[in-house]
């Protein structure tokens, strides 16, 4: 286990990490207010799911593996690209449902693996990992290996707490104004300008960037 004083300043980063706006957040806020608080909140656990995955990656030193090959990089920026423009198509071209209509459980399946992959095919997360994690770890004391199991898995769960509580309030903003059809339909618009800008991002990403 990492000591008492490399937890505390851990946690304190990862929270002060977590209110910075970033990809995550936009991904959050925008399926909140598209689809409703709970689809908000099956996106943040799909976030959490990656997060799990990449601090296992970076854990058993696979994340360096998949990294040092040369175009790794350029492969999961072009396909997380492809894949969030593909998502803002889609919302385009998929006609609103009934403003009454509770949501689906197979969108909400949706909607996490959604955020699974989005976070999966982001290149700079998993080198945040990489970079982030080892910084609080305490050598000598335990399993390096179990102490950025141990970090990895307190960032995902602040992240779960901090992504649910963003949902909840982005979440009212779901079905408001006048006519919820419209509202609907620009919640689309809305989603898919959030989409676009993210795969743009991605697509000006370096690995110094």
């Amino acid at each position: 286990m990492p000591d008492a004083t490399n937890l505390y300043l851990f946690t304190v980063a990862a929270l002060l990490l977590l209110i910075v706006p970033g990809p995550n957040m936009a991904f959050v806020i925008s399926h909140a207010v598209a689809h409703g608080w709970r689809a908000g909140f099956a996106a943040a656990l799909g976030i959490t799911l990656a997060d799990v995955l990449m601090t296992a990656m970076v854990s058993a030193g696979l994340g360096a593996v998949v990294m040092s090959w040369a175009p790794a990089f350029d492969l999961l920026r072009w396909a997380g690209a492809c894949y969030l423009m593909w998502l803002a198509w889609q919302a385009l071209s998929t006609p609103p449902a009934d403003a009454d209509a509770e949501p689906a459980l197979a969108s909400q399946r949706e909607i996490f693996i959604r955020a699974t992959l989005n976070s999966l095919l982001n290149p700079k997360a998993l080198l945040f990992f990489m970079v982030f994690l080892p910084q609080f770890v305490t050598l000598g004391t335990s399993s390096v290996t179990l102490q950025l199991m141990v970090l990895g898995v307190l960032l995902a769960l602040l992240a779960l707490i901090f992504h649910s509580l963003l949902s909840v309030c982005a979440g009212r903003l779901h079905g408001r104004g006048r006519g919820g059809m419209i509202s609907r339909r620009l919640g689309a618009y809305g989603f898919a300008i959030v989409m676009t800008a993210l795969a743009a991002r991605l697509l000006v990403l370096n690995r110094t960037g």
